[in-house]
């Protein structure tokens, strides 16, 4: 269990609170907020994670209860807010999570969570199909990730599970019906990931039916709701077993990067959300449907009833950074230990000496593949340009520039659709790093903004829940009273101009190397 109090006594003292829960891929954690979006307390219970076969990945739903229940009472009474001060539940959890369900609302299997791949067949069939539904991936390959894919795999493979099931739903779906009992749909989740267009008519039939899901409609939650709409009160049971007042009104929420965006108030054309951690996903909205190559998107009203969500990602961005410091950096390692100081610290101080371009260094960020602009499951990653003259720092630093350019060239593919960022609001661990941040901002010539609080998906369901309350009257409205700016950093002209030869290379280096990146996959995958 991790819980961490926040000073009640210099600004409020007293309610309402709004209770936003954040279920993530390793922990379930818990916000308790005030009305102005300040913290007061927060709780995270960690839940199992496992791997029954390579590229498989399942959890158990009953954990993500007991878990959140824990989380909840440790906030409560580490912030010392009684029950009646809570006003508005609501929640954001993982996407492309698929729970089945029996008739009497039990699971039939664990749940496949978002990073099983095992459905990488299924996703390549439904490709083939070439539907009009696949606007949404850029009309390119569909990522085994998502939810048809997984359905498919479960009817194929388990189809007694398949045919047993009375639900099958995301963990969203799930959790809102354990506290309110209410069968709903986000339709942020049913956007992103279900194929879900509200200006086609919601479910696209025709799609389901020509991938052999015709009857998959029959089972997902037959009302689609808005973020922030009332799904119900907060029901007697997993009130007392919580420790809540029963009847808090609880509000539809939505998957935990996405509801980020509300916590960092991003929710206008022109402003950009980079939430990082192990991978960067790339958010921003369009006052415009717009589908097209290199992004996924646009989803219909997944973020705002009316405007459009614009979505990007790089598979490994901190995960390599990470990978580097563990295999690499041992006598650095041992060195800030001495010095008492972080080694990513330590590293960050060495690489800033270092000018633009790593002297001569590229990084090519594909660990673990592409997921934007090519979708590619089988790139790989690389460095190249090495010499003599290059350490430690230099690989440090390019591995750095490198995940930069990554993001300069999602943007920059954005800008062909007139999709222009002035501004980006990022969150996340690698927020931490003052110097990939100015290289971030530097490489693409965009400013960065970051916001007071750090837990943007909790404090984005805590607006949520301060909308189903009735405190503001929409997201947009919540969102500016609830989200400050911290700081902001600039773009350096000289640093920018520099940068611009060594992204130039970045970008051709992918498909002269693509060939070869694919060979030697499929060799090592045959054994040999």
């Amino acid at each position: 269990m991790v819980t961490r109090a926040f000073d009640r006594t210099s600004k409020r003292t007293s309610g309402p609170y709004l209770i936003g829960i954040d279920g993530g891929t390793e922990s379930v954690r818990v916000g308790i907020f005030d009305a102005e979006g300040r913290p007061c307390a927060l709780a995270s219970k960690e839940y199992s994670l496992k791997h029954p076969r390579p590229g498989w990945a399942e959890q158990d739903p009953g954990e993500w209860w007991t878990s959140l229940v824990a989380a909840v009472r440790r906030a409560m009474a580490d912030g010392e807010v009684s029950r009646d001060e809570i006003v508005g539940i609501s929640l954001d959890c993982t996407s492309c999570t698929v729970v089945a369900l029996d008739e009497s609302d039990l699971p039939l299997r664990p749940a496949i969570i978002w990073m099983d791949v095992r459905a990488a067949d299924q996703a390549r069939r439904i490709t083939e199909t070439g539907d009009p539904a696949l606007k949404y991936n850029g009309y390119g390959r569909v990522s085994a990730e998502w939810m048809p894919c997984k359905a498919l795999w479960i009817k194929e493979n388990e189809p007694e599970i398949y045919t047993a099931a009375h639900h099958i739903c995301e963990y969203t779906d799930w959790l809102t019906h354990r506290l309110t009992g209410e069968w709903t749909a986000s339709i942020n989740t049913a956007s992103i990931r279900w194929y879900y267009d509200r200006n086609e008519g919601g479910f696209p039939e025709g799609f389901y039916e020509t991938i052999g899901l015709g009857d998959l409609l029959g089972k997902f939650p037959e009302v689609v709701l808005d973020m922030g709409t009332v799904v119900g009160e907060l029901r007697q049971e997993a009130a007392e077993e919580l420790g809540l007042r029963a009847g808090i009104p609880v509000a539809e929420g939505g998957a935990d990067a996405f509801v980020a965006m509300i916590g960092l108030n991003v929710l206008t054309p022109g402003k950009m959300a980079l939430i990082t951690g192990s991978s960067h996903l790339i958010l921003g909205q369009s006052a415009q449907p717009i589908y097209g190559k290199g992004f996924f998107g646009a989803y219909t009203d997944a973020v705002l009833p009316g405007q459009y969500t614009i979505e990007g990602g790089q598979v490994s961005t901190g995960s390599v950074v990470k990978w580097f410091k563990d295999r690499f950096c041992r006598w650095e390692d041992e060195e800030a230990r001495r010095r008492g100081v972080s080694v990513y610290d330590l590293l960050n101080e060495r690489a800033s000496d270092i000018p633009p371009g790593s002297e001569g260094l590229v990084v090519l960020d594909y660990w673990q593949g592409n997921r934007t602009p090519y979708t590619d499951p089988e790139a790989r990653g690389m460095i190249w340009g090495l010499s003599l003259k290059h350490d430690i720092a230099h690989l440090f630093r390019a591995i750095l520039e490198g995940i930069c350019y990554g993001t300069e060239h999602i943007l920059g593919v954005l800008r062909t659709y007139d999709l222009y960022t002035e501004e980006i609001v990022a969150c996340g661990g690698p927020v931490k790093s003052s110097l990939w941040m100015q290289i971030h901002a530097d490489v693409s010539n965009v400013p960065i903004s970051f916001t007071e609080v750090a837990d943007a998906p909790a404090l984005g369901s805590a607006i949520l829940a301060a909308v189903g309350a009735g405190i503001y009257p929409d997201v947009p409205e919540a969102a500016s009273n609830m989200v400050r700016v911290r700081h902001r950093i600039e773009p350096d002209q000289a640093r920018h101009e520099a940068y611009q030869f060594y992204l130039d290379k970045y970008i051709a280096t992918y498909p002269r190397m693509q060939e070869l990146m694919h060979e030697v996959v499929k060799h090592v995958a045959q054994g040999e």
